[in-house]
Order: structure tokens, then sequence, then C-alpha cells
């Protein structure tokens, strides 16, 4: 009887032991380590096995695809992060959330000597933070490098331009819209916020919807 109770106990342990594997949230703490075969833009690369990855908590001006034309310093950004990844061995650190809908890798980018790839284009100016409710590890530190872009106007925040108006934040998606926008108008007054110009809602953590980015009246030039 010891016997079995014995091993029905050892059964139960490793079986407890199993499902605490499978519970466990494990995105937060891996890493992989790897080589980029191709740079596509500011805020995403190819690796050697194939994979894309998108940067965790930014987003960079784009640049021409399809029928789109590039945006203000959307070639420059690609350029920047070219500078800084192209081959060089770099460790990918992830959050909760490791991949997008579009079936990239989701991930924290890092060289060797310990440079920050997101938070270095964010602090150029080279691109603006882009709050990800899953992935928030870094979050504190991106706004802190974008606020000081801002204030030093460099990258897309040298010559910033924009129309007198106001914006429509929403306190849980931490997106903002302009007053046309449905989806501004679709936020709920416990989440609205009131932004007086884009420049102080990007200052506040939030960052344009896709559609009010396209057509709203802020913008940067090229320098």
């Amino acid at each position: 009887m010891i016997r079995c109770s014995q091993k029905v106990e050892k059964f139960f342990v490793a079986a407890s032991i199993f499902l605490c594997l499978l519970i466990t949230p494990i995105n937060s703490y891996g890493e992989d380590w790897v080589r980029v075969k191709f740079v596509p833009d500011g805020d995403t690369i190819v690796l050697e096995n194939g994979d894309i990855v998108r940067y965790i908590g930014i987003d960079a001006p784009e640049i021409d695809h399809k029928a789109n034309t590039a945006e203000p310093y959307g070639f420059i950004a690609r350029e920047f992060n070219k500078s800084l990844v192209s081959s060089k061995r770099l460790r990918l650190e992830f959050d909760q959330r490791r991949q997008d809908q579009y079936g990239r890798r989701l991930a924290y980018v890092f060289l060797e000597n310990g440079i920050f790839v997101n938070g270095a284009l964010v602090e150029n100016g080279y691109a603006f933070y882009l709050y990800q409710k899953a992935n928030l590890k870094y979050q504190g530190l991106l706004l802190e490098k974008q606020q000081k872009a801002m204030s030093a106007k460099k990258g897309i925040w040298k010559n910033w331009r924009e129309k007198a108006g106001h914006y429509i934040g929403n306190l849980n998606s931490k997106r903002f819209h302009i007053p046309a926008c449905p989806y501004g108008q679709k936020t709920a007054q416990k989440n609205k916020v009131i932004f007086k110009s884009a420049f102080s809602a990007f200052w506040n953590g939030y960052s344009p919807c896709g559609q009010c980015l396209a057509i709203g009246d802020f913008t940067c030039h090229d320098p």
C-alpha cells in the first residue's frame, strides 16, 4: 500500500508540473539570438530563416508599398534601422503576445552591446511610441524616449506642423482620433480624453488610429 501511494503521489506531482507549464505565460520570458537577412522598413526586419519580426511598441513612417506613397522620414527611418541591425547578431526579447495578426513575430530587439533598437528609433525621432495592451514591458521607457525626442525636435518632430483643432483620445486603447472619425465618435464617455493638439496626444502616449494618421491635419516634413 505504501508503494502504491507513493506512485500515486508522484503521478499527481508530475501532472501538476505539466499543467503549470501549460498555463504559465512563458512568452514574457523567452528570447532568441538571430541574424538579419533584410530590412524592409523602419520597424521591421526579416531574419535569415525567413521569419518577419515587427518591433514591439513603436511605429515608424511607411515607405512606398502597393498603392501608398512613402510618408515623410519613411526611407530615413529604414536607413537608420539598417545601420543599426544589418550584419549584426541580435537578441529578440518577447512579451505576452508573440505574434501579430499578419503572422509576424513581435519582439524587443537588442544588439550584443546592449543597445535597445526599438528605443533607439524612438529616441532619434524615426518612430513614435505605439501602445500595445498585451506588450507593456518597456512602455514607460519608450514613452520617455519619445518625449526626449519631441523636446529636442529630432527626426519626425523637427518640422512638425498641424492645424488648430482638437482630438478625441481613448483611455482604453491609447489611440486618438480626429473629431469626424467614426471610431472616435464611438468612444465611451468614461474613456474619452480631449487633446487640443496631436502633439499633446503623442506626448501623453497616445498614437493616431490608422485612418486618422492618413487624413489628420498633422504631419512632419522630410528634412
